[in-house]
């Protein structure tokens, strides 16, 4: 069987960073990219908030980016996903990790950088305009609809956020929430209802998203009365929430109730020795790319500084 020093499950902004410090740390790492490699950031079609790019970058051309310079300093990028992991419970002990349920390698340590997947609605329409007016993150997109009208989706605390960073980049924002009241915190709710460009509508479900290249409007139906109409708008948002990729590791590591990674905190470690979690799979907060690559280099360091306790 295969043995490694270090291997990084998935590769996102996270996974490549880890990678990047780990392989100049000669730990040797491998990486599996899994299902979606260079992770959520591959669906976004600009990203303009990342250092380093004064222009500008495509999600997928920014991932390839990080994954060349992982490579240039020796890590090997694999293809394939993990599908079952047995970790080790002590100091020092091997994790075994099983690829695309036939292979069987083992590691000192690992570092998790699954992710987390965003809950979309299921209409046909979302996927595709996604990256031509649908959008899951307000904040890495907003600025791209600057001036325009906007309508987002939800009743949670993130729901109510994003609306509120939105009504100070658009003129009108819309915030369709499916019952009579929202989930989201009084404090969040009062935020929402007390500013003057967003309006709420109750009891509204999407139907469609209409648009030739980009979405032009939103048709919404009123779930008391059944009646349709349409909302002009330039950018649609969804915040019903996310899903963190951490079914594998499920009665393995410690989760929170929605399923996202626990770490001590300030660092990255998980409760078993050895295993490190970094990016969107332990961070329900921030959820940007700069946050997830800072959490990667810190899980690299952190594995750097186990391993080198054993000896």
């Amino acid at each position: 069987m295969e043995q490694l020093e270090c291997l990084i499950i998935g590769s996102g902004p996270a996974g490549y960073t880890a990678a990047i410090y780990a392989s100049r740390a000669d730990l040797h790492p491998v990486m599996y990219v899994g299902l979606q490699p260079g992770g959520q950031l591959t669906t976004t079609t600009e990203v303009d908030n990342f250092p380093g790019y004064p222009d500008g970058v495509d999600g997928n051309a920014m991932m390839e980016d990080l994954k060349k310079q992982a490579e240039r300093f020796g890590t090997d990028v694999r293809w394939g996903l993990a599908t079952a992991v047995d970790f080790a419970k002590e100091m020092g002990g091997w994790h075994t990790i099983t690829i695309d349920e036939t292979t069987q390698i083992q590691a000192r340590t690992v570092i998790i950088s699954t992710g987390a997947s965003a809950l979309y609605l299921g209409i046909p329409s979302e996927e595709k305009f996604m990256g031509f007016g649908v959008s899951a993150c307000a904040v890495c997109d907003g600025f791209f609809y600057k001036g325009q009208e906007v309508v987002i989706v939800g009743g949670g605390d993130t729901a109510a956020e994003e609306a509120t960073y939105l009504s100070k980049l658009c003129p009108k924002v819309t915030l369709l929430v499916r019952r009579d009241q929202m989930r989201a915190s009084k404090a969040m709710q009062n935020r929402v209802l007390n500013t003057p460009n967003i309006e709420v509508l109750w009891n509204t479900e999407t139907v469609e998203l209409l648009g030739d290249k980009g979405v032009e409007a939103v048709v919404v139906r009123d779930r008391l009365t059944g009646a349709i109409k349409e909302i002009p708008a330039k950018g649609f948002f969804v915040a019903i929430g996310h899903k963190p990729n951490t079914d594998i590791f499920k009665g393995q590591l410690t989760m929170d109730d929605t399923g996202y990674l626990k770490t001590t905190p300030g660092k990255t470690e998980t409760a078993l020795p050895g295993v490190f979690a970094a990016g969107d799979v332990q961070d329900k907060v921030y959820r940007q790319a700069i946050t997830a690559a800072g959490t990667g280099c810190m899980a690299a360091l952190e594995a750097e500084r186990y391993l080198g306790g054993l000896h």
